[in-house]
């Protein structure tokens, strides 16, 4: 029988460090700059720090407002970076992208957490709002990249139905080969974390069938519908793009 883990102490984290020093070492070694991997690290500490803190107090709230309120942050948030690698004025897709996250990724989450996990109540947010983050965040991603490769299709002369099957099956490509590698190449995040808090390997095994299947319809659901509501804009927003 596995053994639970034991709470990592704040001397025990710090050997975590090791191998991200011997990172820097090769930085200044080969006389790279490392400003933004440092930057990016700090971040990461400021901010999972912070996360942790904040995640106790909603725990124990347990308030339905309070889970709301962060949901719609969430989606806020995630519609807005996912338009930052579309060549076209955010405003003019903003309300596209925040339907289409919206929708896609509420419905996603409401068959998982009422369907699969039968949540009561349903605004639990200590299961909520970590599936929601990896829902919201699927659905950012494919956003992203099916309005990037849609734009680009465009630019080619392409039709609207070709640009619309070629960006949609690039921004499935990272789930389709998510799905191919897991389990062989890869123990994804919910599984290894399961399994390393000494839960049976098959049970985690259905947890982690349940994420893949929730990422995998949030992104296709998303680009679906996000190529949807920009298609009586592409002309104006062709014409903007090349313009500038």
């Amino acid at each position: 029988m596995s053994q639970p883990l034991e709470i990592i102490s704040l001397s025990n984290l710090a050997f975590a460090f090791i191998p991200v020093a011997l990172v820097f070492f090769i930085f200044a070694q080969w006389s790279i700059s490392s400003k933004r991997s440092l930057h990016a690290l700090t971040r990461m500490l400021i901010q999972l720090l912070l996360v942790g803190y904040f995640l106790g107090f909603i725990f124990e709230s347990d308030s339905v407002w309070l889970v709301g309120l962060i949901l719609i942050v969430m989606i806020g948030f995630s519609s807005s970076i996912a338009l930052n690698s579309i060549p076209i004025a955010k405003l003019t897709l903003i309300k596209s992208a925040l339907i289409a996250i919206t929708v896609s990724g509420c419905f996603t989450l409401l068959v998982i957490s009422q369907g699969v996990l039968e949540l009561r109540p349903w605004y639990q947010a200590q299961t909520l709002l970590p599936l929601g983050g990896m829902i919201f965040a699927s659905c950012m991603n494919s956003v992203s990249l099916v309005g990037e490769r849609f734009y680009a299709e465009l630019g080619k002369n392409v039709s609207y139905q070709n640009a619309r099957n070629i960006a949609f099956q690039a921004s499935m490509i990272p789930n389709i080969n998510a799905l191919f590698a897991v389990g062989i190449v890869s123990l994804p995040g919910m599984m290894t974390g399961q399994i390393l808090s000494g839960i049976s390997p098959l049970i985690a095994a259905r947890y982690q069938i349940m994420v893949m299947c929730m990422v995998f319809a949030s992104a296709g659901l998303a680009s679906a519908l996000f190529l949807i509501l920009i298609k009586d804009q592409k002309f104006h927003l062709k014409n903007k793009s090349n313009g500038a």
